[in-house]
């Protein structure tokens, strides 16, 4: 079975103060048909946002309809989005609904709307403002109730700086906002999503959950993940495919470590910052306090991470955490 935290958060897995804050937003905003806008580098699960908050909204038993911006041509983008008339161009040899009108009473999410052409953006800026457009090739209005969420891995401040975005359009969008922190600006949440990964990967291909080593972990939490939890996703699905023993060991991560780039503080340092203030003296026997009681209840326990966690009051993915932050083996 997978965590109960991806029913509540849609797989907005992590417990970082970055994320959490990013789950308080899409509970707020779901309730509401204002148009979102929703920011963030590739892979940091802009989709997943969208999704969490037509799911928690009053238009979640309608429609939930998704368009990438960016794969389509012009032309052929512009038939999707809003349908066409039979005869209006080479091809169209008969009437096409468009997606606006397949998410009517949903949500429509515009997944790289920041790649979306001048023209287009005027006609998206009319449904935005009135609820109406016309399909291609035809000569009445469509009348449309849809929520619209747009997400994009660009600036769209910068692109209305440099005229490649209507100011209009982004005000218009803008009107719930939502920024994505990348991986590397949460690596806290690293333990706890490989957690969750592995045994969504286990679960599609009937397969044991395998574990990651200590090393293993070290080494993710050491690289920047550009391609941020897709790339971490894809690369937990080879070393599964690659890995012949139940536990992943760092062996399948090592082509990581030449690009960690500096990312992050080596090991080394963080071990040789030795505190001086009290405060950081009594944080640093506290922390020696809370690594031997999960040592001891993990001992107890004969490794059952869910005994254990229940013997020292946190949950599951709490102790989890705790053991890879830790380097508890």
């Amino acid at each position: 079975m997978l965590p109960k935290t991806e029913s509540k958060n849609f797989g907005l897995i992590g417990a970082s103060a970055a994320i959490k804050k990013v789950q308080t937003l899409v509970n707020k905003v779901a309730p509401f048909d204002a148009p979102v806008l929703i920011e963030g580098e590739s892979g940091t699960g802009k989709e997943l946002v969208a999704k969490g908050i037509h799911f928690s909204g009053p238009r979640k038993n309608k429609e939930f309809v998704v368009v990438n911006c960016s794969a389509f041509p012009d032309q052929l983008l512009e038939s999707e989005l809003f349908g066409h008339m039979r005869g209006s161009f080479t091809g169209a040899i008969a009437e096409k609904k468009g997606l606006f009108e397949i998410a009517d009473q949903g949500t429509f999410f515009l997944d790289e709307v920041g790649d979306m052409s001048p023209a287009l953006q005027v006609k998206l800026l009319r449904v935005l403002q009135e609820g109406i457009f016309m399909k291609v090739g035809g000569t009445s209005s469509v009348q449309v109730n849809v929520r619209i969420i747009a997400a994009t891995n660009k600036d769209l401040k910068d692109a209305v700086a440099a005229k490649q975005f209507r100011e209009d359009l982004y005000f218009r969008l803008n009107v719930m906002h939502i920024k994505l922190p990348p991986l590397r600006q949460r690596v806290e949440d690293i333990p706890l999503l490989v957690d969750y990964i592995s045994q969504k990967i286990a679960q599609r291909n009937e397969q044991p959950v395998k574990t990651v080593s200590p090393k293993a972990l070290r080494l993710l939490t050491q690289y920047s993940w550009p391609g941020n939890v897709r790339e971490l996703e894809n690369e937990l699905e080879k070393a599964y495919v690659f890995s012949d023993e139940k536990m992943i060991s760092e062996s399948c991560f090592l082509h990581l470590n030449s690009q960690t780039g500096g990312a992050q503080k080596s090991e080394k340092n963080l071990k040789e910052k030795t505190p001086r203030s009290l405060k950081e003296r009594k944080k640093m026997m506290v922390s020696k306090l809370e690594k031997s009681m999960i040592e001891e209840a993990l001992r107890e326990a004969k490794g059952n991470q869910t005994k254990a966690s229940k013997q020292l009051g946190i949950s599951r993915q709490d102790l989890i955490r705790k053991i890879h932050l830790y380097n508890i083996s």
